[in-house]
C-alpha cells in the first residue's frame, strides 16, 4: 500500500542544507507540509543555506513550509519546535532524524568536548526528537520515523579509526532496532536509511582527500527516503535501508543522474559502515 503525502506533515532535523534539505524538497514536491528545523539561522561564512532559505526554496517550488530554529541538544527548543509545527499544520506524521555531527578522529585525538557533541547530537538528539514527536505521530493515526543512520555492522574496521563517531552513529541505528518494536503496535514505523556511496554535502570537507567527482548528490537519498516514507508503516518497520537498494527495488536502473560530476568516469567511493 502506498501512503499519499498530501495533507501530511514532515518534521525534518538539520534541514537547512544537504540531505535534510533534499528530503524536504522531495516530500514537499509530493504534497507534504514541511517543518524545516536546524541551527543555521544566519548565513554561515563558508557553508551555503539557512533554515529560512530552505523554507523559501520549498515555497518557491509550490510547497508549504515553516522554518523553526532548533538545536536538537536542547529539550526546550525541541518542545517549542514541535508546538510551533502543530500550531502551523495541526499534525506531525513523519519525523526525519537527519541532524548529525561528524569527527573522524581516533581515541587519542578526540577531545571530550567533541565526543560529547557527537553523542548529544547524534544519539541524544535522535532520541529526544523522537520522544517529543511520538505522541503526535500516534495521534495522527501512525506514521514514520526515519533515521539517517547505518546498518548495524559490528566489524572492528568501522570502529578502530574513529570509535567516538562510530559509536554515536550506531547509537542512532540502535534506536531503530529498539523503537521499531516498541512502537509497532501504534502503527509507527521506525527505519534507517544510509547511502551506498559518499554524498556531496558540507560534511565532505571534514574527510581529508575526498574527490567530490566520486560522490553522488543528496537527491538519491531524498528519492530513497520518499520511497520508504510512502510505504505502509504497519508492514515496513525495523529495517536498515541503503539508498541504491531501495531505488533498485522501486525499478530505477540508471543511477548516472545522481552523480555529482556526470562526466566523471571515476569509480564512486563507498560510504562508511558498508
Amino acid at each position: 500500500m502506498t501512503i499519499p503525502f498530501r495533507g501530511r506533515t514532515a518534521f525534518i532535523t538539520g534541514a537547512s542544507r544537504g540531505i535534510g534539505k533534499a528530503i524536504a524538497l522531495r516530500l514537499a514536491a509530493e504534497g507534504a507540509d514541511i517543518v524545516v528545523t536546524g541551527k543555521t539561522v544566519e548565513p554561515h561564512r563558508t557553508l551555503p543555506g539557512t533554515i529560512h532559505t530552505a523554507a523559501e526554496e520549498i515555497r518557491a517550488a509550490g510547497g508549504s513550509a515553516i522554518a523553526i530554529p532548533m538545536d536538537v541538544r536542547d529539550e526546550g527548543q525541541v518542545e517549542n519546535a514541535v508546538d510551533r509545527a502543530l500550531d502551523q499544520f495541526g499534525r506531525i506524521d513523519i519525523l526525519v532524524n537527519n541532524a548529525s555531527a561528524i569527527s573522524l578522529t581516533g581515541t587519542a585525538t578526540t577531545p571530550m568536548k567533541r565526543f560529547d557533541l557527537l553523542h548529544q547530537v547524534n544519539v541524544r538528539g535522535t532520541f529526544l526528537c523522537t520522544q517529543k514527536c511520538l505522541p503526535h505521530v500516534k495521534r495522527a493515526g501512525g506514521g514514520h520515523v526515519l533515521n539517517i543512520a547505518p546498518p548495524l555492522n559490528f566489524t572492528a574496521r568501522w570502529f578502530a579509526p574513529h570509535a567516538a563517531y562510530s559509536i554515536s552513529k550506531y547509537g542512532m541505528s540502535l534506536c531503530v532496532l529498539g523503537m521499531a518494536e516498541e512502537f509497532r503496535s501504534d502503527g509507527i514505523a521506525v527505519n534507517a536509511l544510509w547511502p551506498r556511496t559518499i554524498i556531496d554535502t558540507a560534511a565532505l570537507v571534514l574527510v581529508p582527500g575526498v574527490d567530490r567527482a566520486r560522490s553522488r548528490t543528496p537527491t538519491i537519498m531524498a528519492d530513497a527516503a520518499c520511497e520508504i516514507l510512502s510505504r505502509d508503516p504497519a508492514t515496513c518497520t525495523g529495517r536498515f535501508f541503503v539508498d541504491e537498494d531501495v531505488l533498485r527495488e522501486a525499478g530505477v536502473i540508471d543511477f548516472s543522474r545522481y552523480r555529482t560530476d556526470p562526466a566523471s568516469r571515476e569509480e564512486l567511493l563507498d560510504d562508511l559502515f558498508l
